[in-house]
């Protein structure tokens, strides 16, 4: 069968449309006619639409030719082991309490299913178990027990877990597993299962982790779609038919537009890292994807945050989710120690370089390797120049940015995580949904504007239960924040909740907080000093040098 552009696909039939060999259709002669939302583009045309199109003036001789039929989604009634099934609802929730797991269902919708510690209790495919057994993976993580069985069941899912906690493999192997019940994919159609993700580099690893726990698998392929890489390879390969694509949001809707790929057979979504995608701006690109999915499809939700935004997104596209929270979200991890730096701007790079050399002499006066660290700076043009300073040092560091190519951003990461390079130096590309095993320190040599973003860049270390360390360098402007952070930092060596309001709405009233504590600072700075009327009885109390000399005491109290 030849490829067929989504845009020539009638769904309203269940079928797809195949044109006659000398009949050439291009989406710049059409314009659909669809009761779904559409994608503005110069050609007016609707890239994901699945409705007939109507016939232009120029191309009224187009005839279907052949017919294929779209096969149902399958969703398999899945259940857990015998032993999970007899558990009673106080030892379910003893479970969650020893995970440390919140969940929550809306009204009149069923009980949620019971966390499994076991993965062999979760009954999954055998060449599933043969991969988990691969890589590894002895017991779930919490966000793994609870979530997994939700997915495995079919239900919608809002998921928020701090960083580290293993949520990647909790939508991945649900969603192979998903994927092994549907009919086969041809050539032409569209994936079984999305995965939308905020960033190249986060895409990168949750594709790793995807085709980690499929490699036994036979004709199973995965496809990776985001910018940065050849457009013309991902084309070839989507064409080709795979069972998962993971993208980013805008890759996606260029191939969705240019008909290289469709959403009719989709029936497993997932958002992760919902919250940065949408500070991106990228929410008219996923409305755009919700709105044209398959009547029937299951979807999941991962946010390290839940806004008010994510509530709204979670609202209109989630059928009766079932939330599931694990730990303190949107909190700094007590497994990190953390240290603030006041310094001024012209000092920090130097006392960055002091203290990494320093480091790296102690590691090696006792034999240990240095210890992976992450830099994270403001600007690309400072990331360059920071790692360089430090290879001047003799470190071993390496700049990852928006402004290196994709190749470089992939060498880079690949030198951090298997060596030789133990330093990046980063901007907040980094500070977001990469899984690097074994960072142990994190340096804020610029702080970021908001405490959401500072999380997330200390949740770089201290993940999955182990320790890490956070050194912060701050200058004045910075005091809004800092104080913030240290309230934050009291909160959790006292055992309180630490809470903080998260979101674009959110940022912007810190940011205007934060400004406007400045403009009430500069401007206290410029007001004349206090004067203060003393009687003379009173004037030996008062420190000398604060008194005019005689002749001039009037002047000194004068109001």
């Amino acid at each position: 069968m030849s490829y067929v552009p989504p845009h020539l696909r009638n769904s309203t039939t269940g079928t797809i449309t195949t044109l006659d060999n000398n009949t050439t259709a291009t989406t710049t002669n059409h314009k659909l006619n669809s009761n779904k939302s559409s994608i503005n583009n110069n050609n007016n045309n609707n890239a994901f639409s699945n409705a007939a199109p109507r016939r232009s003036s120029t191309n009224n001789h187009i005839q279907p030719t052949r017919v294929l039929a779209v096969p149902n989604a399958v969703f398999p009634q899945w259940k857990p082991s015998e032993r999970v099934l007899r558990l009673k609802p106080e030892q379910i929730e003893e479970v969650r309490l020893r995970l440390n797991v919140d969940v929550t269902v809306t009204p009149d919708s069923p009980p949620a299913p019971a966390p499994i510690e076991s993965f062999t209790d979760m009954c999954l495919d055998s060449s599933i178990m043969k991969d988990i057994a691969i890589h590894e993976y002895t017991t779930p993580t919490s966000i793994q027990a609870q979530a997994m069985p939700v997915a495995l069941s079919g239900r919608d899912l809002l998921g928020c877990a701090e960083t580290g906690s293993g949520k990647t493999a909790a939508f991945t192997i649900p969603m192979i597993q998903h994927c092994i019940a549907q009919h086969p994919v041809r050539r032409g159609d569209g994936p079984l299962a999305l995965v939308l993700a905020p960033t190249r580099e986060l895409a990168q690893q949750i594709e790793k982790e995807v085709k980690a726990f499929s490699q036994s698998l036979e004709s199973f392929r995965t496809a990776i779609v985001v910018g940065g890489t050849n457009i013309a390879d991902q084309r070839s390969e989507l064409r080709a038919g795979v069972d998962i694509v993971v993208a980013t949001p805008g890759r996606l809707i260029d191939h969705l537009q240019q008909g290289n790929t469709s959403l009719t057979r989709i029936s497993y979504v997932v958002l992760d890292e919902a919250d940065r995608m949408l500070d991106m701006g990228f929410e008219p690109q996923i409305r755009e994807v919700m709105h044209n999915l398959p009547e029937k499809h299951q979807t999941l939700l991962f946010s390290a945050t839940m806004p008010v935004e994510i509530e709204a997104l979670a609202q209109e596209y989630l059928t009766n989710p079932v939330q599931v929270k694990v730990g303190k979200v949107s909190s700094p991890t007590e497994n990190v120690s953390q240290n603030l730096v006041k310094i001024t701007e012209n000092e920090k790079i130097d006392q960055l370089l002091s203290l990494l050399v320093e480091e790296s002499a102690l590691a090696e006066k006792l034999g240990h390797q240095f210890p992976l660290t992450i830099v994270f700076v403001e600007r690309k043009t400072r990331c360059d120049e920071v790692a360089e300073a430090l290879v001047a040092q003799g470190l071993n560091a390496v700049a990852l940015h928006g402004g290196r190519t994709q190749s470089e951003r992939e060498g880079a990461l690949r030198d951090f995580r298997h060596g030789p390079t133990n330093i990046l130096v980063a901007t907040d590309v980094a500070s977001r949904g990469l899984d690097v095993t074994g960072v142990a320190h994190v340096v804020n040599l610029d702080l970021p504007k908001t405490m959401e973003d500072y999380v997330h860049r200390i949740g770089r270390t201290g993940r999955a239960g182990s320790t890490g360390r956070a050194t912060s360098f701050y200058t004045d402007r910075d005091m809004f924040l800092v104080s913030q952070i240290r309230k934050a930092i009291a909160d959790v060596q006292s055992g309180n909740a630490v809470a903080f309001a998260t979101g674009k709405v959110a940022r912007r009233k810190e940011r205007e907080a934060a400004a406007a504590q400045k403009e009430a600072r500069i401007a206290q700075s410029k007001l004349p000093p206090t004067s203060i009327n003393v009687e003379d009885k009173y004037k030996y109390m008062i420190a000398p040098a604060m008194i005019k000399k005689e002749g001039s005491a009037d002047d000194a109290w004068d109001d």
